[in-house]
């Protein structure tokens, strides 16, 4: 193992002990809020600050990787993010949440900026996009894993919060002494909200739809469940096959969308998406296979959208303009993240727990109707170049600078001999 694979492999080791920690804590925090009598509101305005918090710090965190460097920065943001897990038993408080909610987002999108720059200047150009496939299954693998360590512990006391800590603290030891050169400060995100819009229409509002549905869906997914009756280890046994769903659909699908109209894939996983999320708002869930199956079509359906809408607006831009326009409807993404929880959390106080997938039906079929609109509009024939999906996950902008090099070789391949 060469000096560039060894670094790889330690960055590796230290996205999964910080995916696996985050992963706990994404799914801790819905349920002992409901055992401390939060209103559904106080949890989606939870979900929704994290968000913002994340958007913020994809926004400061390049000024400040560029400042202070990239151990430097994961060091320090690392320890504020562990300490900012550990001060919710101290702080139960709806509002003392919220707080600590969005600096932990804060954290994280700079702890994730950190890794996947490093990864990118590490990762040799002709390895990069196996380099980023890794990335994404072992991102998540462990948010799986993490989800399911709700169990190691009763959720009402402070133990859970203490071992995210300790993973968030653990995953500083990879990266700090990992022996390669400082790489390139990441680049600041500056979208271009109506040049995206003009760009992609498709992208733009699939983007901004489906972060709101997601974002909702994180947010109040446990709350659901809870509400629904399932215990704490069914919860995170349910909570867990969205991810295992999205995770083995998500090439496929996008393997099949390079090879048709992806507007025509995002449609298809928008109305199976409402379809079957209005089969968990109905069908009683007093067995956990039929949970755990329910939960693996809907994320089968769900999780591909915001690659695929990602991957349809880079087809019509250029090379040059792919980090741009892929970190400007991250951002656009983020913004729908914030929005989703805190629209949809008082529907849930409301109406009960079956408003979080009638809300998301809701904006899942005005979302469709605009694809049929666009689909009549405009042709796929007016693409720039037909690239090659490759899935993403939702972290930062730096993430896309690998997606771009596994572009340009892909065209570079495609292009006919002299």
């Amino acid at each position: 193992m060469n000096g560039a694979q060894r670094s790889i492999a330690t960055l590796l080791v230290g996205t999964a002990v910080l995916f696996l920690g985050n992963g706990l804590l994404m799914t801790l925090l819905p349920i002992r809020a409901k055992l401390e009598a939060f209103s559904t509101s106080w949890v989606g305005l939870i979900g929704g600050v994290y968000a913002a918090g994340f958007v913020l710090g994809c926004l400061v965190g390049p000024r400040v990787v560029k400042q202070v460097g990239h151990t430097r920065a994961f060091a320090g943001f690392a320890a504020l993010c562990a300490i900012f897990a550990m001060a919710h038993p101290f702080a139960v408080d709806p509002l003392g949440w919220a707080v600590l909610r969005g600096l932990t987002g804060l954290c994280l999108a700079v702890l994730y900026m950190v890794i996947e720059s490093w990864l990118n200047d590490r990762a040799p150009n002709h390895v990069r996009g196996r380099v980023l496939s890794l990335y994404i299954i072992i991102g998540n693998l462990v948010t799986i894993g993490g989800q399911l360590m709700v169990n190691l512990a009763p959720p009402q006391g402070p133990a859970l919060f203490v071992l995210v800590g300790m993973l968030i603290c653990l995953s500083l030891v990879p990266l700090s002494l990992t022996p390669a050169a400082t790489p390139t400060p990441p680049q600041s995100a500056r979208p271009q909200v109506v040049g995206l819009l003009r760009l992609s229409p498709t992208g733009f509002v699939g983007c901004l739809t489906v972060g709101f549905i997601e974002g909702a869906f994180w947010a109040l997914g446990p709350v659901f469940a809870q509400e629904r009756g399932l215990p704490v280890a069914q919860i995170t046994i349910f909570m867990a096959a969205f991810m295992v769903g999205g995770t083995l659909s998500q090439w496929p699908l996008g393997r099949y969308s390079d090879k048709v109209d992806r507007r025509l894939v995002i449609l298809g996983c928008s109305l199976a998406t409402l379809c079957s999320g209005l089969a968990l708002a109905f069908v009683p869930l007093d067995s956990l296979p039929l949970a755990f199956a329910l939960g693996c079509l809907h994320g089968a359906v769900m999780i591909p959208l915001y690659p695929l809408c990602l991957a349809h607006a880079n087809d019509y831009a250029p090379n040059e303009r792919l980090v741009e326009v892929s970190s400007g409807l991250l951002l656009i993404y983020s913004t729908g993240a914030v929005l989703g929880p805190l629209a949809v959390a008082p529907a849930m106080d409301r109406f009960g727990p079956s408003a979080l997938f009638l809300a998301m039906a809701v904006v899942l079929a005005l979302l469709s109707l605009f694809l049929l609109y666009r689909l009549l509009k405009r042709s796929i024939g007016e693409a720039l170049w037909r690239g090659t999906f490759i899935p993403v996950p939702k972290t930062t902008q730096s993430v896309y600078e690998m997606e771009t090099e596994e572009a340009e070789e892909a065209e570079e391949t495609d292009k006919p001999a002299p």
